[in-house]
């Protein structure tokens, strides 16, 4: 027998083996046979090697290898730290970057760079991504399109917005892969029209697009529901080629699911010969989105019945986040489903659940998932904290934030827009400007949504002139910022100040909505301007095409009411060509309180108690009118339904923040540290005011006590409580600001007014209406309030 002794196998042998190598086992073989025939230290052949082992996933064997290869060459080096990235071992490929620099002569290249940055940014090391990018800077391929696509993912990923920005911007000539790299990291960081913009950009540059560029850029449009952008978009790829691509085609289902046109989606989702659960999962949310539920629960047993694999996209589709009222069962049964099939550990079903839940004002459920939820994102802690801040429980919303903070979780615009919601309902003016603070140092001021919630928060928390200056540092405004400046100004009676902001935006173009109306003619109410508000109603009508609302109705009957003319507004109540909702009958009401009007009360309250018979505001109201007419015994008879019926009246309380501590006060409380100093306080307020000519008001007081016992009663109500505790508490001459969560009454405003004057100190006062600013014995709202 005649052995034949095979000859040594040359380099393309092996390339061609490695190339053709599937399995682990088979490439350790292949390594085998490399070193008998030599080739160990074979640069490219080890380095095709290492780069095929890692493809598979067997990242520790091309470790080794690499480590014991003599001299590595740039190559190898970038191979390997590609590898550690891809397989999520970014850790190493930072240390072997490391010894690249320290322990060789080799320099980086743009490869290099682009690949330690990528490592970085998905270890969430922003100090470390910097550095890197300052080394790419240094090394000559900051400007390298490669580098940059890099970077500027990094800053988005990071939720650097600015930094991103500022990168994309120097590139010389961005191209489809960096492009789409900014395009798809605004979308992920909500900054949908920035998106837009740079797709504009593409299109005017001539930049080449392709399909990853509409997928993205339609997630944009999709979000702002820009209709007429996706149609202009559906053109485009339909010249270029790009709108039978499957992830394409499932865009424009969701763009026009998401803008009422469930029909064009449908047939475009029928256009699809074999839907993957992608397109599915697109229909199914544009179901939901539509308040079509019954189909879109009749398309997901479609899913179920065809062994489609369901995703969480598929779940997070059916929840209805969009209109969950009414289907709490629903929502119930899917999150049942969630536990059963495991899909309720993906956070995005976990979180729009908590959406949902929150937004049913299920605040426990909501509550309870979101505890049980080990990996929480940052949606899940947003959902939870703007689901506090909607459902009026601020003090969660904020303990929650804080918690946030505690576990250095970087919020992001949606995180400082809600926390700031909750520091305009609570008034809680040093935490907002803390929120503002984080937002400067997040580099989010620019963002239109924090800036809009900035001016609202000042607003709300009485600082107005700080409102109007955030509001003038805005440069792109939308039409939601000028309504909350205007909202801004009519909250602390400044007519005037709101109307020329509505002037200046009607000049300017921009929108106007409903709320824009609203807020201008609750500004005229609250300054006796009548004409004015006429003018602007007439204007919303005739001029903008606009239907009246019944807040609009409301609005107008306030203005007639506040400023006297009774019979004006019955008789535009009359003429209404909607039938007047409690909002409209309860402005009439209000308005027979302040001028004493008891026949036309009685008809306003009769028509509140078939439209509201549970509301127990109304009956106090009616109750106070009758006290105030000297008609005890009907009074009492409104006192004694609301007992009959119990109907619980809202307890007044005040708030006043002292050192960044907020302290609430009620009516005659005694359970504060400070109790006796405050009504000592008290007393000696009273006494210098009645030298100043104040006497307490005791009109609507109880009618059957005596008229030293009435007093006693009044001068004990949380507004007055809280202002000696403050007087107590802060230095001689500052400024002293409360909360009260109801209408501030006669006695506790001219109280005020006369503080304000003896103490020589502003007041600033938010009640459940407007803001009124007191100094000098004097108030902003001119006592018309």
């Amino acid at each position: 027998m005649i052995c034949r002794a095979v000859g040594k196998r040359d380099r393309n042998f092996f390339l061609t083996l490695i190339n053709t190598a599937v399995t682990h086992s088979h490439l350790r073989q292949t390594h085998a046979q490399i070193i008998l025939n030599g080739l160990k230290s074979d640069l490219a052949t080890i380095t095709k090697l290492i780069q095929k082992l890692s493809d598979i996933g067997s990242i520790s064997d091309a470790t080794l290898i690499c480590s014991n290869f003599p001299n590595p060459d740039l190559f190898l080096y970038n191979v390997i730290i590609r590898a550690h990235s891809r397989n999520n071992h970014h850790s190493n490929s930072l240390s072997i970057y490391r010894q690249l620099r320290q322990n060789t002569t080799l320099k980086p290249d743009s490869f290099t760079y682009a690949f330690v940055i990528s490592a970085a940014s998905k270890l969430g090391c922003k100090k470390l991504g910097s550095s890197l990018h300052g080394h790419a800077v240094v090394g000559g391929a900051g400007l390298d399109v490669f580098v940059g696509s890099a970077i500027v993912d990094m800053y988005l990923n990071f939720g650097n917005l600015n930094y991103a920005h500022q990168m994309f911007d120097k590139m010389p000539e961005p191209d489809t892969v960096l492009c789409n790299t900014m395009i798809s990291g605004s979308v992920k960081n909500g900054c949908f029209h920035e998106a837009l913009i740079i797709f504009k950009h593409m299109i005017l540059r001539g930049t080449r697009f392709d399909s990853t560029t509409f997928a993205a850029v339609l997630t944009a449009a999709v979000e702002l529901q820009e209709l007429k952008v996706g149609i202009a978009i559906e053109g485009l790829t339909i010249k270029l080629g790009f709108h039978s691509h499957v992830h394409v085609l499932t865009g424009f289902i969701s763009l026009y699911a998401k803008c009422g046109d469930v029909s064009k989606a449908r047939y475009l989702f029928e256009q699809i010969e074999r839907a993957d659960i992608i397109a599915y999962n697109a229909m199914i949310s544009g179901f939901s989105c539509n308040q079509q539920l019954a189909y879109a629960v009749d398309l997901f047993n479609k899913v179920m019945v065809l062994n489609h694999r369901v995703n969480s996209s598929t779940i997070v589709g059916l929840i209805p986040v969009f209109y969950p009222f009414g289907h709490l069962i629903l929502t119930s049964t899917i999150h049942s489903f969630g536990l059963k099939s495991n899909l309720i550990s993906k956070i995005s079903v976990a979180t729009a659940l908590i959406t949902v839940y929150s937004r049913l004002n299920e605040m426990v459920s909501a509550r309870k998932l979101f505890d049980e939820t080990p990996d929480k994102s940052l949606a899940a802690w947003n959902a939870m904290i703007s689901g506090y801040a909607q459902n009026g429980v601020t003090d969660k919303a904020i303990t929650l934030f804080q918690q946030m903070q505690t576990f250095k979780i970087a919020p992001n615009p949606t995180t400082i827009t809600s926390i700031l919601s909750a520091c305009a309902q609570l008034g809680a003016l040093s935490l907002g400007k803390r929120a503002h603070d984080l937002a400067k140092k997040e580099n989010f001021e620019s963002n239109v949504y924090v800036s809009t919630a900035l001016i609202d928060m000042y607003a709300k928390c009485g600082s107005i002139k700080d409102a109007r200056q955030v509001f003038d540092n805005i440069t792109q405004k939308n039409e939601v910022t000028w309504n909350a400046m205007i909202s801004g100004y009519g909250l602390h009676g400044l007519a005037h100040e709101a109307l020329n902001i509505f002037n200046k935006m009607v000049d300017l173009n921009v929108p106007v909505t409903g709320v824009t109306f609203v807020s201008v003619l609750y500004a005229c109410s609250h300054a006796g301007l009548v004409n004015e508000g006429e003018e602007i109603f007439h204007k919303m009508v005739q001029d903008h095409a606009f239907k009246p609302l019944p807040e609009h109705y409301a609005c107008m009957v306030d203005i007639y009411g506040r400023s006297g003319e009774l019979q004006k507004a019955l008789t535009f109540i009359n003429n209404m060509p909607i039938d007047p909702g409690p909002a409209t009958w309860g402005a009439l009401l209000s308005a027979c309180k302040t001028h004493k009007n008891t026949d036309l009360a009685r008809l306003a309250s009769n028509k509140l108690f078939e439209l509201d018979p549970e509301n127990v505001g109304y009956h106090v109201l009616l109750s106070n009118i009758h006290t105030a007419d000297k008609n005890y015994h009907e009074a009492a008879s409104v006192r004694q339904v609301v007992k009959n019926q119990n109907l619980v009246k809202t307890p007044g309380c005040t708030l006043i923040e002292i050192k960044k501590i907020p302290h609430v006060f009620t009516s005659g409380q005694r359970s504060h540290s400070q109790t006796e100093a405050i009504y000592a306080k008290l007393e000696t307020l009273m006494g210098k005011m009645k030298e100043a000519g104040f006497q307490t008001d005791t009109v609507t007081a109880l009618h059957d006590v005596e008229d030293e016992e009435k007093e006693l009663m009044v001068n004990v109500h949380s507004e007055k409580l809280a202002i000696a505790f403050g007087i107590l508490n802060t230095e001689t001459g500052s400024e002293i600001r409360i909360m009260k969560n109801l209408r501030v009454c006669v006695d506790c405003h001219n109280f005020t007014k006369f503080v304000s004057m003896v103490t020589e100190r502003v007041i600033v006062v938010r009640d459940a209406n407007r803001f009124h600013h007191f100094e000098d014995g004097h108030c902003s709202c001119g006592d018309y309030w």
